[in-house]
């Protein structure tokens, strides 16, 4: 691992510390990435074991009332969009990046450096765990043109539709969202 992986993984871990969950969920999550991640010998990595850490966003509209979600391809639940983290790339660049693949939209972190504001830790496919790590993300409120290979299915949601369809991954994310919205 890259010593600019390694120091993005501590600024992540020295975010967490301080970190104040927004429900029981999100507690339990936080709990076990702050024990789990510090002994991955390179955390990013889906290849190496079963548990590693990846990024995903809540795009919100300029507006500060919609968010952007995809109907994920394989789980057939609307989720936020997110992944794994590639080879030398940080989180805060990854949910970025898969933002844009994901929706087409041209977001942008809330501020400068990212705002990360949420955890879950979750299963993934293959027997994987994924430790996300979530950022907040703005965009204008323009159509969705995902990149080829994503779900065509995107869409802008109001705050109060996207909390009736969410899962329990993603409720304390998107309440969560609002509230830093709201403060910004």
């Amino acid at each position: 691992m890259s010593s600019s992986a390694r120091s993005s993984i501590d600024d992540v871990l020295r975010v967490l510390r301080t970190h104040v969950p927004v429900d029981e969920r999100e507690r339990a999550s936080l709990q076990q990435f702050l024990t789990e991640v510090p002994q991955l010998s390179d955390p990013c990595n889906e290849n190496i074991g079963l548990v590693h850490v990846t990024a995903s966003a809540i795009v919100v509209s300029h507006a500060g009332d919609k968010v952007a979600l995809h109907l994920h391809k394989r789980l057939g639940m609307w989720l936020q969009p997110g992944g794994h983290i590639d080879v030398g790339e940080l989180p805060v660049d990854a949910a970025l990046r898969e933002a844009r693949e994901e929706t087409g939209l041209p977001v942008e972190h809330q501020r400068e450096g990212g705002v990360l504001f949420h955890v879950d830790v979750h299963p993934g496919p293959k027997g994987h765990t994924h430790h996300d790590v979530r950022y907040l993300l703005r965009s204008p409120e323009l159509p969705m043109q995902p990149a080829e290979g994503e779900s065509p299915d995107v869409k802008w949601f109001t705050w109060d539709e996207a909390l009736a369809i969410a899962d329990a991954g993603l409720l304390g994310a998107l309440r969560a969202a609002r509230t830093h919205t709201q403060q910004a």
